[in-house]
């Protein structure tokens, strides 16, 4: 395991701002709002060659007026417990604070290797603030600026001066990367506890509890995999703080890394504009869907086959995703979910020879010819696959206009019945006449 190093601190003092710097990249949401960090998020870093994982915790608020207090409080709690230095931000523009000496009286208790950073000192006359943050009791005290990135690197060097070098886990090849997306209040954070029977995600019946993507890796019968947890996207009408923009964004890039996204809907709400929004985000990204109606246990008088008629009319492509009706809370059919995971990500790559695929493509113009265009019919030389994961399909023809989009799309049907390509999205391209020696030679 890589050393790892804890940012804590009362609110609003710039902790994602340092998190950010630190890291050289935008991972944490940085906002004048205070309590905006509200779960632990890692991150990889490196100071002189020398690589650590940061850890960025919500702000500890002892008056209790910011949201979940008591659930970002004992967040922070987990990453001091695993850390194995911790770095008290406080800041240098407010001076000391009764929250601060409260943060530092914990830190001195919790016998880890504790240093304060007092940040937004940007100048030479600025550093005289730092004297007073010594009555806190913690012997390193550091002027630092996270925007101008000052000292920054002599605070990393004393945090890790004293820690021994562990080997980084790698993440294992095979491991399958899994998204849990939806909407706002849906249950993500529920259903990834219950799954990984560990409270990492702040639990809440709020909207937008969780704002950050937060990693997790485990091993489940013998496969391994990586949960990427995630924000709610809302309506873009609704998007009025900008972490929910923030957060949007984090949705989308937490799609753009799994290989496998689990899309989670509320069943009494049934399959929303934003459902579809995210399917199609899913879709274009050319990523695996398993559909997840949580808190059915709660719905009385509807059918299962009801409830997924809007889907097929809304997102034609989540018909032929597995599809699950759980309770997170209740922990109903979750045993399914991580087997049909399994399943979708060996279906994205599977590789179907080119012999197989054209005795598919004979007995599909065989059941229907393609239709006459302006006195002219379609002529399909052959089907072949020419990437996995997820697949992607040339089809070679004569006249690639020729082909309807109705054709076309009874052809995806048909090899979705025909091959096991559950849960994928699937790429069809079009060759005419004139490329076709061309792929030939390719093959």
């Amino acid at each position: 395991m890589l050393p790892k190093i804890a940012l804590v601190g009362r609110p609003n003092v710039g902790k994602s701002a340092l998190f950010n710097r630190i890291c050289q990249k935008r991972l944490s949401i940085v906002d004048e709002q205070e309590g905006i960090t509200r779960d632990r998020l890692y991150a990889k870093a490196e100071i002189f060659g020398r690589p650590f994982i940061l850890i960025d915790t919500g702000g500890i608020d002892f008056s209790g007026t910011i949201p979940f207090a008591e659930l970002v409080k004992k967040q922070a709690e987990i990453a001091i417990e695993e850390a194995d230095a911790v770095i008290l931000v406080v800041d240098g523009q407010v001076g000391v604070s009764l929250y601060d000496e409260e943060v530092a009286k914990r830190l001195r208790r919790s016998k880890k290797p504790v240093f304060v950073a007092v940040n937004k000192i940007d100048s030479q006359e600025a550093a005289e603030r730092v004297h007073p943050f010594h009555i806190l009791g913690i012997k390193e005290v550091f002027g630092v600026s996270a925007l101008q990135g000052h000292q920054i690197a002599e605070l990393l060097e004393a945090a890790l001066k004293n820690i021994p070098d562990r080997e980084e886990p790698e993440i294992p090849e095979g491991t399958i990367r899994v998204a849990i997306v939806g909407r706002p209040n849906v249950g993500k954070s529920t259903l990834l506890n219950q799954i990984v029977h560990e409270t990492r995600s702040i639990v809440s019946p709020i909207a937008g509890t969780t704002r950050d993507a937060i990693d997790i890796l485990f091993e489940k019968d013998g496969q391994k995999y990586l949960l990427i947890d995630t924000a709610g996207i809302r309506r873009k009408k609704s998007e009025k703080e900008v972490v929910d923009k923030f957060a949007a964004i984090r949705t989308e890039e937490a799609i753009e890394r799994a290989d496998v996204c689990l899309l989670v809907l509320d069943s009494f709400e049934g399959f929303t504009a934003q459902e579809r929004r995210i399917a199609a985000d899913i879709e274009e990204k050319g990523k695996s869907c398993i559909l997840l109606f949580n808190k059915w246990d709660l719905m009385h008088n509807l059918r299962m086959e009801h409830a997924m008629r809007g889907v097929r009319e809304a997102a034609p492509f989540l018909e032929h995703c597995p599809t699950h009706f759980i309770s997170a809370m209740r922990d109903r059919n979750l045993e399914k979910i991580l087997p049909s995971v399994k399943e979708v990500f060996a279906c994205r790559h599977q590789r179907i020879g080119t012999g197989a695929l054209n005795k598919f493509i004979e007995a599909c113009l065989q059941k229907y010819h393609p239709p006459l265009i302006t006195g002219k019919r379609l002529r399909i030389y052959y089907l072949t696959q020419v990437e996995t994961d997820p697949p992607r399909f040339v089809l070679f023809v004569n006249k690639p206009d020729l082909l309807t989009d109705t054709y076309k799309k009874y052809l995806i049907n048909q090899l979705r019945d025909t091959f096991p390509l559950a849960g994928c999205p699937l790429t069809f391209d079009l060759r005419g006449k004139e490329a076709k020696t061309e792929m030939k030679a390719l093959l």
